[in-house]
């Protein structure tokens, strides 16, 4: 089944040429630039946005990938939408149409009609707020029209012996942050360093939720056990709290996407 997913998604690229791919980084953009790439279509650009709400490590490792395997890259340079400032219910759905509208403003100007993103199959089935704003912009996602799943991406990118194949989820900084709250630089910066702090130390795809000075930290599964125990973990505590936090919490819970939605939250 996995080998007609891929055969379709091939034929699927064939046709969409010239395109540009809205590039994050991830497992799913990252595998669709790759299999583009793999079809020899010189009539391809990888596009990344930086911002203030998207970690510089993770532009970093966009470039990174688009370097070591040879595709044509681009990233463009983007302030912070006052549309978004406050965090606003809808802030996936506009901040998914602001970026993409940059996007196909790129795509525009270098006479690329064709823009694509790496949205996959079990996307289609869970809440996406940002969805809708890919469908009024028409980008294709050809992931999701290949029928490809998560778990197969990851399998693929195995099989192509590609270390990102196991890499954890990712999303915007303002997932970190309670809705209606507005968005300062200094909590952006928290927040990055926070994660990159905890990343070199071992942790990685650990989420640190921002309520006011208190850090909640969402561990992914089989990493809980280890924080708790972790023979250096005042020391951690002490590090985080230079970044301007005043408590460091450890959520039992552990990492789940949309935490800080209010539907989440229990009466």
């Amino acid at each position: 089944m996995t080998d007609f997913k891929l055969s379709k998604l091939n034929s699927i690229l064939s046709e969409l040429d010239p395109s540009v791919i809205a590039f994050s980084g991830g497992v799913d953009s990252s595998f669709l630039v790759y299999m583009a790439m793999k079809l020899k279509k010189p009539r391809m650009i990888a596009v990344t946005i930086s911002t203030p709400y998207i970690p510089a490590r993770e532009v970093g490792e966009a470039v990174k990938f688009a370097r070591e395997h040879r595709i044509e890259h681009r990233v463009l340079e983007m302030g912070f939408d006052e549309m978004i400032r406050h965090n606003p219910g809808d802030r996936c759905y506009l901040c998914k149409k602001i970026l993409f509208e940059k996007i196909a403003g790129f795509a525009k100007s270098v006479g690329y009609p064709v823009l694509l993103d790496g949205s996959n199959a079990d996307d289609s089935v869970e809440i996406r707020p940002g969805l809708r704003a890919l469908k009024e912009l028409s980008v294709r996602s050809p992931l999701t029209e290949a029928g490809l799943t998560k778990d197969e991406i990851r399998h693929l990118l195995l099989k192509e012996s590609l270390l990102i194949w196991d890499k954890p989820a990712m999303a915007c900084l303002l997932t970190r942050i309670p809705y209606d709250t507005e968005i300062t630089a200094s909590m952006l910066k928290m927040i990055e360093n926070a994660e990159d702090y905890l990343l070199s130390r071992g942790y990685p795809g650990t989420r640190v939720r921002l309520h006011g000075d208190v850090a909640r930290i969402e561990c992914m599964p089989g990493y809980l056990t280890k924080i708790i125990n972790d023979p250096e973990k005042d020391m951690i505590v002490a590090d985080l709290k230079k970044f301007g936090f005043r408590y460091i919490s450890l959520d039992l819970e552990g990492y789940r996407t949309g935490s800080m939605n209010p539907e989440n939250f229990k009466k």
